[in-house]
């Protein structure tokens, strides 16, 4: 039997096998590691586009979607290839603006890469799934961020304890009411 622990940790540090996908989605962030993963997914061939999203935050000194481009752009992904959305503030406008500038491109992907920071993986994906068409298959490819907390070291510390439970108290608080919508 499952302790109460390794649930949360089950739950929480949500990751898939990764497939060939239309396109590589950052929710944001000052994480340089989001677009180093999201690059090396590009270059091994998985996606041909990538698409990270985020407005002006106090983290970075321009927008995390500049920030995170020029990461990109300075490991090698051709700057045509990094989908611009710029105005996101949380991870529900990450979602919504970044399916529209999708649509705006004559995109709806049939399979996206949703790289993220990997306490935030469950969130985000919950997030992704209530903009994205229900027939969308996800792949999750969550990095260990600046912070280095991992499913093997959030119980160690209070910091990474307080990020992991945070999270997860945003997936109960913002996800309660579409309960009945997933069960259909």
């Amino acid at each position: 039997m499952s302790s109460p622990f390794d649930c949360i940790t089950d739950f929480m540090f949500y990751e898939t096998e990764i497939g060939p996908s239309d396109v590589v989605l950052i929710p944001g962030g000052s994480h340089p590691q989001l677009m180093e993963r999201a690059e090396m997914l590009y270059h091994k061939g998985i996606a041909s586009l990538i698409l990270p999203s985020g407005g002006a935050t106090s983290h970075v000194e321009t927008t995390e979607w500049e920030y995170l481009r020029n990461v990109g752009v300075s490991l090698g992904v051709p700057s045509e290839a990094i989908l611009k959305e710029d105005r996101a503030t949380n991870t529900f406008e990450n979602s919504r603006f970044s399916f529209e500038v999708l649509q705006q491109q004559g995109l709806t992907p049939k399979k996206v890469v949703l790289v993220c920071k990997n306490y935030h993986a469950r969130r985000a994906l919950l997030t992704y799934q209530i903009d994205f068409p229900r027939e969308t298959v996800f792949y999750v490819s969550p990095v260990i961020d600046k912070t280095g907390t991992s499913k093997d070291n959030w119980y160690l510390e209070e910091n990474k304890i307080g990020c992991v439970m945070n999270e997860l108290e945003k997936v109960g608080k913002y996800f309660k009411h579409h309960i009945h919508n997933w069960v259909k």
